[in-house]
């Protein structure tokens, strides 16, 4: 879509010659118009639900509020956190889990560990074979989460208990050398734990009967770490604070739109999606139009041609008008 988009943009500006616009600069727009459009479906969400709430909002195909949410959950992730001092835990970032958190939906804490050990054998990496355990005992029921801080993927899902000694995994953990360790956590006692401000988690600890506890989590979002700039979830009580126990559903950024080129034909850059670095918009294909109308407003701006602008503006108007607009 993005070369779709591109295109749309330099046929508006060189129709009366009102200037060129480079790839860099277009990927420069292209990422603050898709964030734009991003951000617009969260308020867009907000309204169709009040507008359900005041038995305004059509049902079937009109219920526009279905739409907007599957936009919004192409974005929802979810992945452990790592932990950085303690009961402290990263937020999701591009050196933790591959993707920056827009907005966090629910932390979900595993406070029970069922069995911890080191495997004594090597299977397909599919199997966890630790001939000292006794998972049958130890109550290791098929979904369970078992973790290898060690080595990626880090944890998988118990698909199969076979024997008391061996467990089959949904995704191979074990498979690069004898005495890794591992983690056996109980999916029935996850538990979604409650987000507090700072000042009021001390005053809950004070008291035995408001403390946070294995059965009731809290959790308190902070920018800093003792000084350091680095966004952390604290998880209360501090018993929780092994990799694995932490889970977090968020919503990440879109990813960066890049339009790549590898060479000039008749002095114009070659699309050539190929690149390492290439990426189309996230957005649905939908949101071409808007996306090529915002893209334009910039470029207006940026060779100060105000009717470029206008001309932008009155076709976003003209076009049928999106819920937010509506409102």
């Amino acid at each position: 879509m993005i070369n779709s988009v591109r295109n749309t943009v330099l046929s508006v500006l060189n129709k009366n010659n009102y200037g060129y616009i480079s790839p860099a600069d277009f990927n420069l727009y292209a990422k603050q118009s898709q964030m734009e459009l991003f951000e617009e479906y969260f308020s867009s969400y907000n309204k169709a639900i009040n507008a359900e709430n005041n038995r305004q909002l059509g049902t079937d195909y009109a219920d526009i509020r279905k739409t907007i949410a599957e936009v919004i959950e192409g974005f929802l992730m979810m992945n452990n956190l790592t932990p950085v001092f303690n009961n402290s835990f990263s937020v999701p970032s591009l050196t933790t889990t591959g993707d920056e958190a827009y907005m966090i939906n629910t932390i979900i804490c595993y406070p029970v560990i069922l069995n911890s050990g080191l495997i004594d054998a090597l299977g397909s990496g599919y199997e966890l074979i630790d001939s000292t355990a006794n998972f049958i005992t130890s109550g290791v029921q098929v979904g369970d989460v078992v973790v290898n801080s060690a080595v990626p993927p880090y944890n998988a899902v118990v698909t199969s208990v076979i024997s008391a000694t061996t467990l089959l995994l949904s995704t191979p953990l074990f498979y690069s050398y004898i005495g890794e360790s591992y983690i056996v956590l109980s999916a029935e006692d996850g538990v979604e734990a409650e987000k507090v401000i700072e000042s009021k988690i001390f005053m809950l600890n004070r008291s035995n009967l408001t403390a946070p506890s294995t059965i009731f989590p809290s959790y308190v979002l902070n920018n800093k770490l003792y000084g350091v700039d680095q966004s952390v979830v604290t998880v209360y009580p501090t018993a929780i604070n092994i990799y694995g126990q932490v889970v977090c559903t968020y919503f990440r950024y879109p990813k960066e739109p890049k339009w790549t080129y590898q060479t000039l034909f008749n002095g114009e850059p070659s699309f050539d999606q190929s690149q390492l670095d290439y990426q189309d918009f996230e957005l649905p294909n939908e949101d071409e139009f808007k996306l090529a109308m915002k893209i334009l407003q910039y470029c207006g701006v940026s060779i100060r041609e105000i009717e470029v602008a206008q001309f932008s503006i009155a076709q976003e108007q003209h076009e049928q008008p999106t819920f937010s607009q509506q409102q």
